[in-house]
C-alpha cells in the first residue's frame, strides 16, 4: 500500500466513520456544544441535520465515546424498521425485558426509566439516518417522549439525518412531534479551501505523517472545488490520489492527480463538466487573487522542494 511510501503510519483517508480522525469545524464545535448542552439540560427532543457525508455519524460516535458510565445510550443506525421491530431494538438496546405486547413494554420501560431518573441517570435514544423513519415510527418517537416528570423528560431522543429530515419533520401530521423539538442545529461542509487543507492536514498527522505537505496547493484547491467541501467526498478523492500517486511515484499530489481521480468517480466541478480533451479549464484557484495565488504556489513549491531535497527517495519494491 501507499501508506509506506508517503511516510505514514496506517490509512489516512478511510471511509468509515472513524471518532479518532475527527476535525472541528466551526460548524462541527456548534453542533457539538448543542447536544452537550442539550444532553446536560435534559432537553427531550434534539434533531441535527446535515449533507450526506457531513460527518453525522462521526460526531455521534465521538460523543458516545465520551459519556459518562451512567448514561444509557441507546443508538439505532437502521432506520428501515417497523413499528414491532423498532419497539424490539429499543428494548434490546435499554434493557427491558420480561414483556410480550407493546402494553407490557411501554410499563416496563417507563418503570426502567423512572427509576434511572429518580437516582439522577440519562437515558439517550439516539436514531441515525432518521430521515429514513416510517410516519408511523416518527409517531411512536413522539409517544415516547412523553416519558417524564413534572420537571424533565426522562427518556431523551436525538435524531440526525439528511435535509430531507427536515422535509419530513414538516409534514403536517407530525406537526406535534415538531412542536417538541427542543433544539436544532446543522452540520455543514467545509466552507473554503483553506478549512480543507487544515482537515487533509489533520488526517495526515492522525494517521502518522512525517511530512505533511503531500498534497500541493493546487491539488487542495481543487479538491475544495470537486469534493464542495463534504469531508467523505475529501476522503475519497484523496485516498484514491495517494494509490494513484504511489503508483506513479509521485512524491507530491499535484491537481492533475486529482482531476483524474474526479473524472473517475464523475466529481469534477460543474465548470468542467462536459469539456473536450484539451479544451481550456477555468483555472482551480478562482477564489484567490492574481498575488495570492502566485504566493500560495511559491510557499507550496518551496515546501515540496524542501521535503523532497530532506526525503531519501523511496524505492518502489516489485509485487507492491
Amino acid at each position: 500500500m501507499y501508506t509506506e511510501f508517503y511516510g505514514l503510519k496506517e490509512l489516512p483517508f478511510a471511509l468509515t466513520p472513524d471518532p479518532r480522525f475527527i476535525y472541528f469545524t466551526p460548524s462541527h464545535t456548534e453542533v457539538m456544544a448543542n447536544l452537550h448542552y442539550g444532553i446536560e439540560s435534559g432537553k427531550g427532543l434534539v434533531v441535527v441535520t446535515g449533507e450526506v457525508g457531513t460527518g453525522k455519524t462521526t460526531i455521534l460516535r465521538w460523543m458516545m465515546r465520551r459519556l459518562d458510565r451512567t448514561v444509557l445510550v441507546a443508538y439505532i443506525f437502521n432506520p428501515r424498521l417497523s413499528v414491532p421491530e423498532f419497539y424490539q431494538h429499543v428494548a434490546a438496546l435499554l434493557d427491558v425485558q420480561k414483556w410480550e405486547t407493546k402494553s407490557e413494554l411501554l410499563m416496563e420501560l417507563g418503570r426502567s426509566l423512572e427509576s434511572r431518573h429518580s437516582r439522577g441517570l440519562r437515558t439517550i435514544l439516539i436514531i441515525d439516518e432518521a430521515q429514513g423513519l416510517s410516519p408511523h415510527v416518527l409517531e411512536e418517537i413522539r409517544l415516547l417522549s412523553n416519558f417524564e416528570s413534572d420537571t424533565a423528560k426522562q427518556l431523551q431522543i436525538v435524531l440526525t439525518g439528511q435535509p430531507e429530515l427536515r422535509e419530513v419533520l414538516n409534514d403536517p401530521d407530525l406537526r406535534q412531534l415538531k412542536q417538541r423539538i427542543a433544539l436544532r442545529c446543522v452540520i455543514k461542509p467545509l466552507p473554503n479551501v483553506e478549512e480543507t487543507k487544515r482537515y487533509i492536514t489533520s488526517r495526515l498527522l492522525v494517521a502518522g505523517a512525517e511530512r505533511t505537505a503531500i498534497f500541493s496547493p493546487g491539488a487542495i484547491d481543487y479538491i475544495f472545488r470537486c469534493s464542495e467541501g463534504i469531508p467523505r467526498s475529501i476522503n475519497n478523492l484523496c485516498d484514491n490520489a495517494l494509490l494513484a500517486g504511489y503508483a506513479a511515484g509521485e512524491i507530491t499530489i499535484g491537481p492533475s492527480i486529482i482531476e483524474d481521480i474526479a473524472e473517475t468517480f464523475d466529481m469534477l466541478p460543474r465548470s468542467d463538466r462536459g469539456m473536450q480533451p484539451g479544451e481550456e479549464r477555468e483555472a482551480p484557484a478562482r477564489i484567490f487573487s492574481s498575488a495570492g495565488r502566485s504566493e500560495l504556489w511559491a510557499t507550496g513549491t518551496s515546501a515540496a522542494e524542501s521535503d523532497t531535497e530532506s526525503a531519501a527517495p523511496v524505492p518502489v519494491e516489485q509485487g507492491q
